[in-house]
């Protein structure tokens, strides 16, 4: 497999790293995941746009335009021969010494990663995924807004790590008040009558490609999309409840903390959406050609 490293398309295990790197050192930069559907790279500006906001807030002097980043990924695509594929474009802060002073890295690096991905079994989109609600709180936005994706994510990991050690994929994160944020990897939605609910982002809520997408389509069904301050009562009442994510799209929720949602069964509107996004996929973002 073929990655792209700094500009050049070189073997994944010739891909090194410097061990001064602050991207190592202190999870200092940033990354974006995408997807590639049939040849073509869905909503690679917004990814592009996102990585450099990301840049941006961090002070992270981009080595490269956007629009020769997004060149890059449709070239290292071509050169695996991907049709469908989980892109994992990455920017460190590049090579420094060890301390904290961010001004002594030089040159940023970046590099991007094609390869197949399988976040969740089969079975979890069909018949729907059990999840719980974690101790670990979320990041607050005044010390690691979860705007920036960032390369230190151990405030995800160690959400993950909980609910792998209850039995469970996925864990629901709150906020210092004890207000629903987002899970480890996903945005969450819930549906309640003709209504769709997700929390807002000032709550401490990455904007996740695929939550505006399903904000998007939801205008032109039976549904109305709010922005809401929830809690896990709302959760455990909900009709249904989903996550959506770049990786994970959109899974359907059915049990929660113990508490079976509704009928135990992914949601008709759930059901729907999901047929919708998957229409999009086709449409929307940059193609390419093998």
């Amino acid at each position: 497999m073929k990655v792209c490293f700094d500009g050049k398309l070189v073997d994944s295990n010739s891909a090194k790293i410097s061990i001064f790197d602050h991207g190592l050192l202190y999870g200092d930069g940033v990354f974006e995941g995408i997807r590639a559907y049939n040849c073509l790279i869905f909503k690679l500006k917004e990814h592009i746009e996102r990585l450099f906001a990301s840049a941006k807030a961090i002070q992270l002097e981009m080595p490269v335009s956007k629009r020769k980043l997004s060149d890059y990924v449709a070239a290292t695509l071509k050169t695996n021969k991907l049709k469908d594929a989980y892109i994992r474009l990455v920017v460190t802060r590049g090579v420094g010494d060890l301390g904290l002073d961010y001004r002594k890295c030089k040159q940023a690096t970046f590099f991007i990663i094609t390869d197949k991905i399988a976040l969740y079994p089969d079975q979890f989109y069909k018949k729907g995924m059990e999840i719980i609600t974690v101790a670990t709180r979320r990041n607050t936005p005044e010390a690691l807004n979860p705007q920036i994706k960032s390369l230190n994510y151990l405030n995800n990991i160690l959400a993950k790590i909980e609910a792998v050690n209850a039995g469970v994929e996925e864990a629901i994160m709150l906020n210092q008040n004890g207000f629903v944020t987002e899970c480890s990897g996903d945005n969450i939605f819930m549906v309640k009558g003709s209504k769709l609910f997700t929390p807002p982002v000032f709550m401490g809520v990455l904007e996740g490609i695929t939550r505006d997408c399903v904000m998007d389509i939801s205008l032109k069904s039976a549904l109305t999309s709010e922005e809401k301050v929830l809690t896990r009562y709302d959760l455990y009442n909900a009709d249904e409840v989903f996550l959506t994510g770049t990786a994970a799209e959109i899974i359907p929720v059915v049990k929660i903390d113990g508490r079976v949602i509704n009928d135990g069964k992914p949601g008709a509107h759930t059901a729907e959406l999901m047929k919708e996004f998957k229409k999009l996929t086709k449409t929307e973002g940059v193609r390419y050609a093998l």
